[in-house]
């Protein structure tokens, strides 16, 4: 990845990875698509390769971007869905033209009509967003227990008690946070690092 960036927060469902472009939307917010490269360099690392993004295809991955959020956060919390994300992700899956393929090895691999068409990538993506905002997948959409960041994310443990969108980043910076003001209350001074 190109320096400069921040990393990319890859998970194993694609339409609530791409909404993970944008983290901490309640704090310091941290975009991690903000050229039209660094979109095409998310979606090569999704299995989405395209050869080129345009400013206004990038402002269109935006706009699927917030509607998927919008949308998989009232899901989330049992809320009517968003008419105008709504709206959104049915263009953008219509608008796609990818189609499913099996490889040898018997996964499912996204075949795009032309390495220049970024509209089918986003198709595949919304295309996955109706299927968990649907409930047509086994797991539950929930949102981050971060105050900060309230990511809205796909809980496919077997509880569906997931508190963190990432246990790594989130769950750690909440984790270290309840450690530090225990340890300020009993007058310790000890920190984790």
């Amino acid at each position: 990845m190109p320096a400069g960036f921040p990393d990319f927060r890859l998970g194993s469902v694609l339409a609530t990875s791409f909404t993970a472009t944008l983290t901490e939307r309640r704090g310091d917010a941290v975009e991690r698509i903000p050229t039209p490269q660094r979109l095409v360099d998310w979606l090569a690392v999704s299995g989405l390769a395209v050869d080129s993004c345009t400013t206004a295809q990038l402002e269109l991955a935006r706009e699927l971007r917030e509607s998927i959020h919008a949308a998989a956060t009232a899901a989330a919390l049992h809320d009517a869905l968003p008419a105008s994300a709504v709206q959104v992700i049915n263009d953008r899956s219509i608008q796609g033209r990818a189609a499913a393929i099996l490889t040898p090895e018997g996964n499912r691999q996204w075949r795009l009509s032309s390495p220049s068409c970024l509209e089918d990538a986003l198709g595949v993506i919304a295309a996955d967003a109706i299927s968990i905002i649907a409930g047509e997948r086994d797991g539950k959409l929930a949102l981050c227990a971060s105050p900060t960041c309230r990511a809205a994310f796909f809980d496919t443990s077997q509880s569906r008690t997931r508190k963190w969108c990432d246990m790594n980043t989130c769950g750690n910076r909440q984790k270290k946070a309840r450690f530090n003001a225990n340890q300020r209350k009993n007058g310790t001074r000890a920190s984790v690092p």
